[in-house]
């Protein structure tokens, strides 16, 4: 009797283990494909996303850390990660779960190891106190529910002196996001502004971005 379950199982098991098999190579094959797409979209925004001058508005150098909220698949958080290396960190924050993973897998690639990705929510970026030297938020101000409370943790994790830099387009999928109403956010929750550019970019099919600069007293 166990003898003919085992004949019955085994071609069963050899089948099911194929299947397996199978998915896990769609899964790998769909992933690398994500990644080969997220490496020319990339290429493609660095021509207009201006990312050089972001970075440098930060004022990071050797050993800062940082972090990038609303980080996403890591467009930021990569080249931020050269920037602060020797000795520095870049927090790569967001409320989703598979750009994160996207992330993760980019800086096993890269061996950029100073990268911890941290799963925040809408309310609650999860990041330490009294730590970081910069906060980036870029394409991610018009998606936030509560700017304010983001706006106060992001205060309490700066160091004093420490700056915020927040660049988003004008036309969103939300309406319109304009400078002055998040400036007097800043103020209103203890920043004081640095800069601000009202026409920072212009991105194409999608139009113009503004750029501000903020740091903590």
């Amino acid at each position: 009797m166990l003898k003919r379950i085992a004949s019955f199982l085994r071609p069963a098991l050899v089948l099911l283990a194929v299947f397996v098999g199978f998915g896990f190579a769609i899964i790998a094959y769909q992933a690398v494909r994500t990644l080969q797409q997220l490496t020319v979209v990339e290429a493609e925004r660095d021509l207009w996303q201006r990312p050089d001058d972001v970075i440098r508005a930060l004022n990071l150098r050797q050993g800062s850390k940082v972090v990038d909220l609303g980080c996403g698949s890591g467009y930021f958080a990569l080249k931020l990660s050269r920037v602060v290396n020797p000795g520095g960190t870049v927090f790569a924050v967001d409320i989703r779960r598979l750009p994160l993973r996207f992330l993760w897998v980019r800086t096993l690639i890269s061996r950029q190891n100073n990268i911890p990705t941290v799963l925040g929510e809408p309310d609650n970026p999860h990041v330490p106190d009294s730590t970081f030297n910069a906060v980036l938020i870029a394409n991610t101000y018009h998606e936030l529910d509560n700017p304010g409370a983001i706006l106060n943790q992001v205060r309490q994790s700066l160091l004093s002196g420490g700056r915020l830099v927040i660049v988003d387009p004008v036309q969103t999928e939300r309406g319109e996001v304009s400078l002055s109403p998040v400036e007097n956010q800043l103020q209103k929750h203890g920043f004081e502004i640095v800069s601000r550019e009202s026409n920072f970019l212009n991105q194409p099919g999608r139009g113009l971005w503004w750029m501000i600069i903020a740091r903590k007293p």
